[in-house]
C-alpha cells in the first residue's frame, strides 16, 4: 500500500540550512521510491485556516516511508529544517487498490442500525 509524508509547515525567515535541507533532501528519499507530489506550490484554503506550506512526498509503501524518515541520511539533515521551520509532519497509508468510500459509509451506518 502506498504511503505519504505530509509536511504542514510554517513561514520561515530566510536561511542556508533550509536551502541546504531543500538541496539535499530528494538525495535522501529516492533511495526509498520516494519523490514530491507537492513542494513549493501556492495552495488555495478552501475552509478552515491553512497558514504556511503544504509538501507532500509519495513512497511506494508504509515500511519504505519509515525507513527513510529513520535513515541515517534523512536524520542528519533533519535538524537543518527542524531548526528553523516549525511545523507538523505525518506520515499515512493510502488506500488499497479497489477503494471504495461508499463501502464505508455502509459500515456506519451498520454501526448506527445497531444502536
Amino acid at each position: 500500500m502506498t504511503a505519504y509524508v505530509i509536511g504542514h509547515l510554517q513561514e520561515a525567515a530566510p536561511h542556508a540550512e533550509i536551502a541546504e535541507y531543500i538541496e539535499r533532501i530528494t538525495g535522501t528519499f529516492e533511495p526509498y521510491g520516494g519523490r514530491f507530489l507537492v513542494h513549493g506550490a501556492q495552495h488555495e484554503v478552501k475552509e478552515g485556516g491553512w497558514p504556511g506550506h503544504v509538501v507532500v512526498i509519495f513512497f511506494p509503501s508504509v515500511a519504505q516511508a519509515q525507513a527513510w524518515w529513520d535513515s541515517p541520511a534523512y536524520q542528519e539533515i533533519a535538524p537543518l529544517r527542524s531548526r528553523h521551520i516549525d511545523g507538523d509532519i505525518i506520515l499515512v497509508p493510502g488506500v488499497p487498490e479497489g477503494y471504495d468510500a461508499a463501502a464505508t459509509a455502509q459500515t456506519i451506518r451498520k454501526g448506527l442500525q445497531a444502536e
